[in-house]
């Protein structure tokens, strides 16, 4: 409520200053019309010591133009106080999802080794509680590489280790690792192969982009979870088609789902958390792929489609992943080299 306050009290200001300049320069525009028509009318009756000289313009042309400047300059710093509040909402909010995202595994991971260590725990219980600290540990580990990743991507540090590949055979192994990590059957998922060419990717990032896009199919399902695969090629791109039958998604959402922290609330889910990383993180790595990822839905409860596009590997033609390559082959030289 604070930052609606806020917000609005920067609006007022604006259109307070935007009052003031608008109608000062009314004023003077009055002033120097009404002067000039008088000088018009009556400038040869008056005293001779007082005249009129057509250089009295560059003043006033100067001043207008200097009031319009302020004008559009006071409307940058609004745009631009206005684009920092809202940075700062969504930063307050990454903060605290952040913070439960760490605080609850910890507190699990502890209330576990305070039970083993003040009980007597059958070796069946103990097992689990292990089981449970270790899922636990995996999602704290998760989370801290999903903010140091994008942190790499985004200060241009990271060091993709690239191969060249079957797209279909890749990816359908990729996925099926996915869904083996979150426990998925083998009849939850569909994986069809229309058409394939190579690839140059990142094994571990692309299954990052899968991992989260399965995780999101996961948590915003309220029925069993069904993916649906399409991978296909022509002779410029890849197209793969990964589609849910998750809550989907409104028109306004499709626009901003891709943005840094955003998250979508729904009522029938509303124990879903997150940090609003997952699909910025998503976005960064096919884009530094040399690709693009898209989404559609047909509206509520009619789930998600998203459609990712990636550059068929062909040497003589891309220079952008022939140079991610490079860079790949010399980050392992460098490897080897201090080892």
């Amino acid at each position: 409520m604070k930052k609606r306050h806020s917000l609005l009290y920067h609006i007022i200001v604006f259109v307070v200053a935007q009052l003031v300049w608008l109608s000062l320069l009314g004023l003077w525009i009055y002033w120097y019309v009404y002067n000039y028509i008088v000088f018009e009318k009556v400038g040869d009756q008056v005293s001779p010591y007082i005249s009129y000289d057509i250089t009295n313009v560059v003043p006033f042309v100067i001043g207008l133009v200097l009031l319009i400047g302020l004008s559009f300059t006071t409307s940058v710093i609004f745009r631009n106080l206005n684009v920092q509040l809202r940075l700062t909402k969504l930063y307050d909010n990454f903060i605290g999802n952040v913070t439960h995202e760490l605080k609850s595994p910890l507190s699990s991971i502890q209330l576990h080794l305070e039970t083993l260590k003040t009980r007597d725990v059958s070796p069946e219980k103990s097992n689990e509680f292990i089981n449970l600290m270790m899922k636990d540990a995996h999602r704290l580990r998760n989370l801290i590489d999903s903010i140091l990743g994008l942190m790499a991507i985004e200060q241009k540090r990271l060091v993709y280790d690239l191969e060249i590949c079957d797209a279909g055979t890749m990816i359908k192994q990729i996925i099926t690792e996915s869904t083996e990590q979150f426990h998925l059957s083998t009849d939850a998922y569909n994986v069809e192969i229309i058409s394939s060419s190579e690839i140059a990717i990142d094994k571990d990032s692309i299954k990052i982009v899968f991992d989260n896009l399965v995780d999101n199919a996961i948590k915003y399902s309220v029925n069993d979870v069904k993916i649906k695969m399409k991978i296909n090629s022509n002779t410029k791109k890849i197209i793969v088609d990964f589609v849910d039958n998750g809550i989907g998604l409104l028109p306004k959402e499709q626009k901003k789902i891709f943005n840094k922290f955003y998250r979508i609330y729904n009522p029938d889910i509303p124990n879903v958390k997150g940090t609003g990383l997952g699909l910025y993180w998503v976005k960064e790595i096919i884009k530094s792929h040399g690709g693009k990822i898209s989404v559609s839905s047909e509206g509520k409860d009619k789930g998600s489609r998203f459609t990712i596009e990636l550059p068929v590997y062909k040497p003589a033609e891309n220079r952008y992943v022939n140079k991610l390559l490079k860079n790949s082959r010399k980050q392992k030289q460098k490897v080897t080299a201090d080892a």
